[in-house]
Parts: C-alpha cells; structure tokens; sequence
C-alpha cells in the first residue's frame, strides 16, 4: 500500500470513530448539555464539529505517515501506532463518559489519561516523523482546552 493510501485509509477511520462518538453527543447537545452551567469560556457549540473534523484529519495524516515508515522502523512504529489506537478508544470513550452517561466527573478523570496517551504519541511519532508529530499539536492544544472546560463544568455542575 503507497503513503496516499495509508493516509487516506487511516484518516477514513479517525472520522468514522468521530462519526459514532458524535452519534453519543448529538442527542445530550439537545437535551442534557444546554442544562449544565458552563464557564464564560465555553465555545458556541457549532465549533465543536469543524474543530474535531479538522483534528481528526490531521490525526489521520500524521498516523498514516509512521505507517508509511514501517519498513524502515517496523518495531517503532507498531509501538506508536499502538499509542495512537489507545488515545483514539480513549477519545471516543471521552464521549460517552461525557455525554452518553453524563459524567462529567469520570469524563475529566479519563481526559486526563487520554491527553498523557496523546502526548506519548506525539513524543513516539515525532521520532519516527517529524511532521506527523507537529500534525498531533493542534490535537494536544484541543484537549488541553477540553480537560479545562470539562473540569469547570465538573466544579459548576457539582
């Protein structure tokens, strides 16, 4: 398989994984999440689609180019694409912790361990390809954000 294509093929799931996490929160958007208090920070919700599309666009890219490097680096990158496939189960599990059970409290305590995973694959993609691991920033960024958003509407909500 050329690099096109293991980009295209992982940037495919990253959006399908995105498609079904919203799936959980399109009905709490509606019904449970305009009933929480939220800081003055809180983004209007209409962000949120075009940020994670984005995001899981650039996630995709950036794993499909240490797939690329599997020749060269074969235990690397196994390892790294392990990473990436655990904070992508963390990142949809966010989800429904969040809004599928409405839990604020356990989607924080989680948010926290997905942005440790996110971190380590950047650190595991940047030593396999640079600009896969600068594609992942704006990632980190994001849920770094999130992790302080869900923890004031933890605090606000308690």
């Amino acid at each position: 398989m050329n690099k096109i294509s293991k980009i295209l093929v992982v940037v495919a799931t990253c959006l399908v994984i995105g498609y079904f996490s919203g799936m959980v929160t399109r009905s709490a958007i509606t019904t449970w999440y305009p009933t929480l208090v939220k800081p003055s920070f809180n983004p209007p919700n209409w962000i949120f689609a075009p940020v994670w599309t984005m995001l899981y666009v650039m996630m995709g890219v950036a794993a499909g180019l240490v797939w690329d490097r599997i020749e060269q680096q074969k235990e690397a990158v196994k390892n790294a694409l392990l990473f990436f496939a655990i904070q992508l189960a963390l990142n949809a599990l966010w989800s429904f912790l969040f809004f599928g059970l409405e839990n604020p409290m356990l989607a924080g305590l989680e948010i926290i361990i997905l942005w440790l995973m996110i971190f380590e694959t950047y650190i595991k993609f940047s030593k396999i390809n640079r600009i896969a691991g600068y594609l992942l920033i704006p990632y980190l960024m994001w849920v770094s954000f999130a992790s302080i958003l869900n923890a004031s509407i933890w605090w606000l909500n308690r």
